[in-house]
């Protein structure tokens, strides 16, 4: 009898985990990873704009942050239609009712493109406050009913445009990458208090106003690793990729490479890290660790210009690194070697999203509001899937417990079975 109490229990015990490990939260930019990888299976692969949308609702004006899921609520950042304040609003995922809204008024000078409306930057929770960064209006959290809790104010960011860096949390410490513009830094807050923990400056660069030869700037979010049984924190930043202490905020490796543009965030995979820069620039590996500049005995392999114009971030599959690039171009890279296995046309759609992965299928959504499903094969390429709800979107989908949360310039979504 003991021996069969145990056994329920030992079942009990693995099909709570399995059930914890289907269900994940997604409480910041790119999952509760940062990789862009969700650990479920069950996630529609069909729909469109009648056909498996739970609910939408209307939202006051265009933004490219995405969604963020977590303690039945989702938040997104954006501002209001005429882009005198900023905003955070927060959703009840069950139905999509607005649970509240906090707005900033923010009227100083704060330039961007159109096509990088305000409210970039990807709210993030601990699942106890919400946190979100609106470029020169400041740095604000709440706790989960909509209370703030502090507020600061990091100094004004210009670049012609705009920011789009996410903020990240790691136990006690809200981690940003700010900039681009001359003001550019990588700086740790107490989640509790705003208070700086430590600001590492960066050389930054001109606002862009005056043309190519100035355009330099990383809108790169940071990711958190463990790299020799300690964390560190990665941030790919134009010329090079740093890792932070987090404790202090000291520069512990450094390896170079990058050009002077990067949007994707970093990726890392059994103890190789890759980056890769924008506007056709340089794309690089590089094993984790060390100390000191570790460019000569660190980095696997370099590939220099002409590249394909990346904006959003890959995913990487144990050796094997998948890429939706803007052009629409789809890739598969052998990140040991920097070899590319193959490469294929997508339908037609400029691609700024982030792929996010889930079992064996790789989503992103296009500009055109259209999220393409491929296969995550190294040896070709599989189209399954082109879901069109045409709608403008530039942002990369949440998942949490079945559910897709897909934002575009006008609605919200929760896609479901």
């Amino acid at each position: 009898m003991r021996r069969s109490w145990l056994l329920l229990l030992s079942v009990w015990g693995i099909l709570g985990f399995v059930a914890n490990a289907q269900s994940d939260d997604w409480p910041a930019f790119r999952g509760p990873r940062g990789d862009g990888v969700s650990n479920e299976t069950r996630v529609p692969l069909n729909w469109d704009a009648t056909s498996g949308v739970h609910w939408k609702v209307a939202l006051p004006a265009p933004g490219n942050g995405s969604p963020i899921v977590a303690e039945k609520r989702v938040w997104i950042a954006g501002p209001n239609a005429d882009n005198t304040e900023r905003g955070l609003f927060c959703y009840d995922r069950n139905g999509g009712r607005l649970v509240w809204s906090k707005m900033v008024k923010f009227t100083g000078e704060d330039p961007t493109h159109r096509t990088n409306p305000y409210c970039s930057s990807t709210p993030v929770t601990d699942g106890r406050r919400v946190v979100v960064w609106h470029g020169s209006a400041g740095v604000y959290c709440y706790d989960l009913a909509g209370t703030e809790l502090w507020h600061r104010d990091l100094g004004t960011f210009k670049h012609i445009w705009g920011y789009g860096s996410s903020p990240v949390i790691s136990g006690e410490r809200l981690l940003l990458n700010c900039g681009p513009g001359e003001r550019s830094f990588v700086t740790a807050l107490n989640i509790k208090t705003g208070k700086t923990l430590w600001q590492v400056d960066e050389p930054g660069g001109a606002s862009g106003e005056k043309g190519a030869e100035e355009w330099i700037g990383s809108w790169s979010t940071p990711i958190v690793t463990q790299v020799d049984g300690h964390e560190q924190v990665i941030v790919s930043l134009p010329h090079r990729v740093n890792a932070y202490d987090p404790a202090d905020g000291k520069i512990l490796w450094t390896v170079d490479g990058l050009g002077k543009l990067v949007y994707t965030s970093p990726l890392i995979s059994e103890g190789i890290g890759i980056a890769m820069g924008g506007y056709h620039g340089p794309a690089m590996a590089f094993k984790l660790g060390d100390s000191g500049n570790v460019t000569k005995t660190h980095r696997l392999w370099l590939t220099e210009k002409p590249n394909p114009q990346r904006i959003g971030s890959g995913v990487v599959i144990g050796k094997h690194l998948y890429m939706a690039n803007e052009q629409f171009i789809a890739q598969c890279i052998d990140i040991t070697t920097g070899k590319e296995l193959w490469q294929s046309r997508m339908p037609q759609g400029v691609i700024w999203g982030s792929l996010v992965r889930v079992a064996n299928r790789l989503y992103v959504t296009n500009q055109e509001g259209t999220t393409l499903v491929f296969r995550a094969d190294p040896e070709t390429f599989e189209l399954l899937a082109e879901n069109k709800l045409d709608e403008p979107s530039n942002s990369t989908l949440a998942i949490s417990d079945g559910e897709i949360f897909l934002r575009t310039h006008k609605h919200l979504f929760c896609i479901g079975h």
